[in-house]
């Protein structure tokens, strides 16, 4: 109780010397802080699992330990998930944009830590995931409640949350720009010049929480050793269209097997199927345990001969075409066990799977370039960074984060020209399949995200039970017409709903229905209501979405539709109430920013 008196005092003191805009300021950056914070807390703790489980390892022996570490990894996800955490994981990004959209930027408080448990205990044990998205659920989460605690509104909740996500991608790649950039492709359906601030100090501040806790030890990094040459660009062309398809086959592969995975019903057997399907997989390609960020260390420093030590089944052989052989395994299985270890119950992101999957194209690509010998040789280094652009670009649907991101790992703009085109190109292709992420598809669907339409967007977040009036006089279909005339004297309204004793809907009278007979002294005492009634246009259901209503009206032309509940009549709503309410929420928006 001290506590919230405390806070109280302190809100009040805010309100009379602090505006809103340099409080919010102020508040991105301890969201900045703290989300970088939690960044180096859950790199340190992923790097103390694996260094424990791994350090040991007898190089004839390690694939058999690899057969058991995932199944580990994913119950003890699952079991903590369900009976400690209470909660599922999933794509974690899915559910904040699902919050930002229908839940007013407000963010369980559990969210702040379950997934740095959850995700260590995943990707320690080997789960073939990234980091990147537990870690920005939980910058999300921060941000989303400390906006709550200083009783912010709900789009200032959401400028928050995206300050988490900005400070928490910075944090774990040392790269600030990427982390602004990110916010505002993925996170932020919509933005204001004014929150562009606030976006900016978070990702700074996490940045620097990182380097300060952390020094080099960023979690991926490397210094161009090759520089780009023009005339390769017809190869980047060629690769842009390749990581395209590359990321259309990461998508649908991902939806089919999760599928797959959410018809078992039990979740320790889901879990445990998982499990085990993903110890097998590394146990034939070690590189998928865990993150893979090591194995892209070794593609990008050139040691080829190293490549084929991460097996035991390719370690000792001597032809050089195997390289190409395991590299191809590689593209094509990387989405299978990233989605095995979602769709089980493991905990992490598809973040990271698309820099890994990227960085084996791009090789992939550059090697067989190289191999054929025909058109010279190209880069092997740079065709990997490239890679990983277009992938990242493609199968989240941020090209910009992937250019800045990879623009920033390598310390400058060396490759900016070809991460442009390859990301534009990539980007292209898969939207012409799909038009929407892995994150954002499924909300779109089921009518709870809608990132391209702002009219939409505004009219989604519109009320139907708020909109209902229920001022409207009812008649029985067997009254007469001069029990009506009695209520048109009363009525400020000229429809009248005809319901039963049972409040079903059976049709409406309107003024015009009866305005020739109204006066009429025969017509009230003989006309019965149901002889006069007619059907509404179309109806209304309280589970509609606006947008349906919206349709129904544009069909109909109708300016008043009767609305039910569970087939029984409770009122109505008219085209020029929505209007009022969709002027005053567009009006509220922009003085929330």
């Amino acid at each position: 109780m001290k506590i919230d008196r405390l806070l109280l005092q302190v809100l009040v003191w805010r309100v009379k010397h602090i505006n809103n805009r340099d409080f919010v300021i102020l508040l991105s950056v301890v969201v900045g802080c703290l989300s970088g914070l939690a960044a180096v807390i859950l790199k340190a703790i992923v790097h103390l699992v694996e260094s424990s489980l791994t350090r040991s390892f007898d190089a004839e022996y390690a694939n058999y330990f690899y057969l058991g570490y995932p199944l580990i990894g994913i119950v003890l996800t699952v079991i903590v998930a369900k009976y400690i955490l209470k909660e599922s994981f999933g794509h974690g990004i899915t559910g904040i944009l699902y919050t930002i959209s229908r839940k007013s930027s407000i963010v369980n408080r559990t969210k702040t830590y379950s997934n740095l448990i959850g995700s260590a205990l995943t990707v320690g044990f080997g789960g073939s995931v990234g980091l990147e998205a537990p870690i920005v659920v939980t910058g999300s989460a921060i941000g989303s409640n400390i906006g709550r605690l200083c009783h912010l509104q709900s789009k200032k909740r959401a400028l928050l949350i995206g300050c988490g996500a900005a400070g928490a991608i910075s944090a774990i790649f040392n790269s600030p720009i990427a982390g602004v950039i990110f916010s505002i492709e993925v996170i932020l359906i919509e933005i204001n010049i004014n929150a562009f601030i606030p976006l900016l100090i978070s990702s700074v501040t996490g940045s620097l929480v990182s380097m300060l806790l952390l020094g080099d030890a960023v979690l991926f990094s490397f210094n161009l050793k090759d520089p780009f040459t023009a005339a390769d660009t017809p190869y980047y062309i060629l690769l842009g269209v390749v990581c395209g398809f590359v990321s259309l086959y990461f998508t649908r592969l991902t939806y089919k097997i999760e599928g797959l995975f959410s018809t078992i019903k039990s979740d320790v057997l889901r879990a445990t199927a998982g499990g085990l399907a993903l110890g097998l997989i590394i146990f034939v390609f070690p590189p998928m345990y865990g993150e893979g960020y090591d194995f892209i260390k070794v593609l990008l420093s050139n040691q080829e001969v190293e490549i084929l030590d991460y097996s035991m089944f390719f370690r000792d052989a001597e032809n050089p075409y195997l390289i190409l052989v395991f590299m191809m395994g590689l593209v094509l299985i990387k989405p299978i066990a990233s989605s095995i270890t979602i769709g089980s119950g493991g905990n992490g992101g598809i973040f990271g799977p698309s820099l890994f999957l990227g960085g084996a194209t791009g090789f992939l690509f550059a090697k067989i370039v190289n191999t054929m010998g025909v058109f010279g040789v190209i880069s092997l280094s740079n065709f990997t960074l490239i890679g990983m652009c277009g992938v990242m670009s493609g199968v989240l649907h941020a090209p910009l984060t992937a250019i800045f991101l990879i623009a920033e790992i390598t310390g400058g703009y060396t490759l900016f020209v070809p991460l442009m085109l390859v990301s534009a190109i990539a980007y292209s292709t898969i939207y012409y399949f799909e038009r929407y992420s892995i994150y954002t598809k499924i909300l779109v669907k089921k009518g709870l995200l809608i990132p391209d339409d702002r009219d939409r967007l505004v009219l989604s977040l519109l009320d139907i039970s708020k909109l209902i009036e229920t001022d409207l006089l009812t008649v029985k279909p067997q009254a007469k017409l001069i029990n009506l005339v009695d209520l048109v004297r009363v009525s400020k309204r000229n429809i009248f709903p005809v319901v039963d004793e049972k409040k079903q809907l059976l049709g409406i009278v309107t003024l015009d229905d009866i305005r020739n007979i109204m006066f009429d002294e025969a017509a009230q005492q003989n006309v019965a209501i149901e002889t006069i009634m007619h059907s509404p246009p179309d109806v209304i259901s309280t589970q509609d979405t606006m947008q349906g209503v919206m349709e129904k009206f544009e069909r109909t032309g109708a300016w008043n539709l009767p609305v039910l509940e569970n087939g029984k009549y409770v009122g109505l709503i008219s085209k020029s109430r929505i209007f009022n309410a969709y002027r005053n929420k567009l009006i509220r928006q922009r003085q929330e920013y």
